[in-house]
């Protein structure tokens, strides 16, 4: 994987007008640097984070994008999915949690290429639409990567509202999702850098409860109460390959939340530079952390302790016996919940506002308030489907349904990737070796095969009320394209 610049613009029949540079979003007449000095180029700023290149602000930097996609890989799942892991592989937690990383950077190298590329608000569906050329199809990627967003909020709402709130406050489970989700909202739409420093601050939280886990286990272990041969020992009469590759499946739900990234991409500062570092360096980050998380689990307790727990590593920090208080590491435990939703929220409000920018979602998702430049509207309209759905469902089915919907997003911009190769930019981007998108093809194909009927119906209706909307907003896409048709330079 390397950063190396592209050929110009091609002139060929295969490179249509909407990809080349002289109509591109990213180089049309109007905001191009030759023939306007004051304009920067796509993915840099000015020094106040305005650009002519886009309406949102150019304030993430490239410290605060490792963090935001560290925030959200390191997000609820892992301090519940060790113990599911541990019911598959046995005491060898940390080789499916390496598989899963594995995993998870093909599909990464994808959105490296694909991000730098077209650094723009809207990510997999920006992407759909450039390779496949159909606005359907584009809607469908895209609504997939919103649905799954929002439910997944949803899901880290209840989460949220469960047992670890229960510690400190008895209130029924609905009404504090509901208090929760709003919260989120206000955070959201005080604006991207704010959301992005509370973001610094729980994800500085969430990991120090990780690595508190590590410290103890090596606590354990050097006091001579812990067993560090459990992490070489799998399920008896289970062959090891047939485990690791059953509790990848469930680890790979831990590293999802970088796609989330890809849109905030017009708001990275000299996003073509930054990105990929910030991304692998998050993914890479979180995989230690990981691995190191499940050796110190497997050395403190059996695997057969930590998969009858929904709160495992609570259980190792209680089995280290080192005066940890349960409140404190529940405190902690909630911390991370409110991260992950809230850069859901992020992802999900950004994805609406770049769809309805390609007219795929009714334009008044569009509006972006005048001084905070956050949009408002998509922001308000995400976290009312989140409340409904949190009302409407249960943590295991948002879950599962969540993991589907993101694996179509992932198939999709894997596949885009080869597509869109013979398409040239003029800018120098991020470029990955063929073989990785085709491999990123294959695992997804693998991870839908496991996946339960239940699941694909739950996601089938999401997928029924994005047709409606699509077709409710199909007169005004048309007016506007003939707007464009009309407007267009000749040639």
């Amino acid at each position: 994987m390397n950063d190396q610049p592209t050929e110009g613009a091609s002139t060929s029949p295969e490179t249509s007008p909407e990809t080349s540079p002289e109509t591109s979003p990213e180089t049309s007449p109007a905001t191009s640097p030759a023939t306007s000095p004051a304009t920067s180029p796509a993915g840099s700023a000015a020094p106040d984070g305005t650009d002519p290149d886009t309406r949102l602000r150019r304030a993430v930097t490239g410290p605060l994008l490792y963090l935001f996609i560290l925030g959200d890989v390191l997000g609820a799942g892992v301090y519940a999915l060790v113990g599911e892991v541990a019911g598959e592989v046995g005491g060898a937690i940390w080789v499916p949690l390496l598989a899963a990383l594995v995993l998870a950077l093909l599909t990464a190298g994808s959105y490296a290429e694909l991000v730098t590329k077209y650094p723009r608000a809207g990510g997999s569906a920006l992407f759909a639409e450039r390779a496949f050329r159909s606005p359907l199809v584009a809607f469908l990627v895209g609504f997939c990567m919103l649905a799954a967003g929002v439910t997944s909020a949803a899901g880290l709402a209840l989460a949220f509202a469960g047992d670890y709130l229960g510690v400190f406050l008895d209130v029924p489970a609905a009404p504090a999702a509901l208090v929760f989700l709003l919260a989120v909202a206000l955070l959201n739409a005080r604006g991207i850098q704010e959301s992005l420093r509370a973001n610094l601050v729980m994800t500085l939280v969430e990991t120090s409860g990780l690595v508190l886990v590590v410290v103890l286990g090596a606590v354990v272990l050097g006091r001579g109460d812990g067993d560090p041969g459990r992490a070489l020992e799998f399920p008896p009469g289970v062959s090891a390959a047939t485990a690791v590759l059953s509790a990848a499946l469930l680890a790979y739900y831990s590293f999802v939340g970088f796609e989330t990234s890809a849109n905030v991409a017009e708001e990275v500062r000299d996003v073509r530079r930054v990105y990929p570092r910030a991304l692998f360096g998050a993914l890479l980050t979180a995989g230690v952390v990981y691995v190191l998380v499940g050796l110190a689990a497997a050395v403190v307790l059996p695997p057969d302790e930590l998969a009858g727990s929904t709160g495992p590593l609570l259980e190792v920090v209680r089995a280290a016996d080192a005066g940890i208080p349960d409140r404190l590491f529940s405190a902690v435990a909630l911390v991370a919940v409110a991260n992950g939703a809230l850069l859901t929220m992020i992802m999900a409000s950004r994805m609406a506002y770049g769809l309805a920018e390609q007219h795929l979602l009714p334009a008044v998702l569009g509006r972006v308030l005048p001084r905070r430049r956050t949009p408002w509207v998509a922001i308000a309209v995400t976290t009312a489907v989140a409340m409904g759905l949190a009302l409407a469902g249960d943590l295991a089915t948002l879950a599962n349904t969540v993991v589907l919907l993101l694996l179509v997003v992932f198939l999709s911009t894997n596949t885009a990737v080869l597509v869109l190769r013979r398409d040239r930019v003029a800018a120098p981007h991020f470029r990955v070796p063929a073989v990785v998108p085709v491999l990123g093809i294959a695992s997804c194909l693998l991870l839908f095969w496991q996946q339960e009927a239940r699941t694909w119906g739950f996601a089938g209706v999401l997928l029924a009320v994005g047709l409606v909307l699509y077709l409710v907003t199909a007169v005004p896409r048309r007016r506007a394209a003939a707007r464009e048709r009309e407007h267009a330079p000749v040639g």
